[in-house]
């Protein structure tokens, strides 16, 4: 079926493709490769700004049409969804059976499944529940050949063969198109609570230091700068403390233990900070506005970048970030070293900016996540290919010989 063309990165438009089921999509792809046409997955179009730009024309292939139940054992706490199902509908059809993909996707509502595995998309409860890599069960795939193959299966204790799953997280589609997935669920939390820390600047390691060491178990741990927290209370529509940094630190479970956990914290602080909390209800606006802080983008000249530092080196790296520039907002998951920031800036600030970020990244990474199409002329979006980039492209030549799917757009221009 045919549908409004799409853009990616200057390249376009391109004739979107949006199949109705797997043969149809097996079709596209068949015909792609006899016309020597690249093939790019768009779902919600919400991570079209991740990578280099595209390589060469090709067709964009919409998988939304794919968003069928295939099986859902809610005893087993798992669930069989083709790949273009929305987060969003996704949560809903769990919530009746009081469970949960707990893991933050920003846009759920536009965002499908199938995109944030291909993106390996995570947010601030990454530190207490993992990453999507850890939920996806079982897989299915359609190949260069437009036939579908499958990885994993749909229970839990299933480990026969390679981890195929855990490959193609994160391989932003370039070794295939997800067509359906099988995820490990969890319960939804009896309880919520959120805390809030106003910390001063050269206070932030020493802060860091001590929730590392609570007798607590956090779900979150996240570090805002003035300015990123300035976001989140415009997102958020709750008011924050005015403070060089505040620390935002969740919880879930039942309700006795989240509450214990929460006066405990508070003992542990031994009144060093000033402080705000909320339980129930009144914690989702926050938990929204932090899972929302990656996908801002207020227009042009915008850099958005993930950095993955050691959590040691995260209250340092933070500060070396904010010291970029009076415009950059900064939000870190503390617990897990992963730090996001934007910064409004012309190209020559960004481009030195980003230098000085990797720099101060040591054994670390950093990406950009989103820039103006322009940029990345000039900026490596993924940084100096690591020494594994040769069995990636080795890889990629045995999953993708043809080169079909999203050509040019990965590390190293795979």
């Amino acid at each position: 079926m045919n549908e409004p063309s799409v853009s990616i990165d200057g390249l376009g438009p391109l004739p979107r493709r949006r199949p109705d089921n797997v043969a149809e999509l097996g079709e596209v792809v068949r015909e792609a490769s006899r016309q020597e046409l690249a093939l790019y997955p768009v779902g919600g179009e919400t991570m079209l700004g991740l990578g280099n730009s595209p390589a060469r024309p090709g067709v964009a292939v919409d998988v939304t049409a794919l968003e069928s139940v295939i099986d859902y054992p809610a005893r087993d706490m798992t669930i069989t969804v083709q790949a273009g199902m929305r987060l969003a509908r996704l949560q809903e059809l769990l919530a009746p059976e009081n469970q949960q993909l707990p893991v933050d996707v920003p846009r759920p509502e536009r965002a499908t499944l199938g995109g944030a595995i291909a993106c390996n998309v995570s947010g601030p409860r990454r530190f207490g529940y993992g990453t999507l890599r850890d939920y996806v069960l079982g897989i299915h795939v359609v190949n260069d050949e437009g036939a579908e193959f499958k990885a994993g299966g749909r229970v839990v204790k299933n480990v026969a063969g390679y981890d195929l799953c855990k490959l193609l997280v994160g391989s932003l589609g370039t070794l295939g198109i997800i067509t359906q997935v099988t995820l490990k669920l969890r319960p939804l939390p009896d309880e919520q609570a959120l805390v809030a820390l106003a910390c001063p600047d050269d206070g932030l390691a020493a802060a860091l230091e001590l929730l590392h060491g609570t007798q607590t178990r956090p779900m979150c741990l996240d570090v805002l700068n003035r300015r990123g927290a300035a976001l989140v209370e415009e997102s958020s529509s709750v008011p924050l403390r005015e403070a060089p940094w505040t620390i935002v630190i969740g919880y879930e479970g039942n309700q006795d233990t989240v509450r214990w956990q929460v006066r405990q914290l508070i003992l542990e602080l031994r009144g060093r900070y000033p402080i705000d909390s909320w339980l129930g209800r009144l914690t989702r606006p926050l938990w929204q506005a932090l899972a929302a802080f990656q996908a801002h983008n207020a227009g042009d000249d915008w850099l958005t970048f993930k950095a993955n530092v050691r959590p040691a080196q995260a209250a340092a790296f933070c500060r070396r970030a904010a010291a970029v520039g009076a415009d950059m907002a900064i939000q870190c998951h503390a617990g897990n070293g992963i730090v996001r920031g934007h910064l409004l800036a012309p190209l020559g600030q960004a481009r030195d900016a980003l230098t000085a970020l990797r720099a101060g990244a040591q054994d670390g990474k950093v990406i950009v996540q989103s820039c103006p199409t322009a940029w990345k002329e000039t900026i490596a979006v993924w940084g100096e290919p690591g020494p594994d980039a040769w069995l990636m492209r080795r890889v990629k030549e045995q999953f993708d010989p043809r080169r079909l799917f999203n050509p040019g757009r990965f590390v190293g221009g795979i």
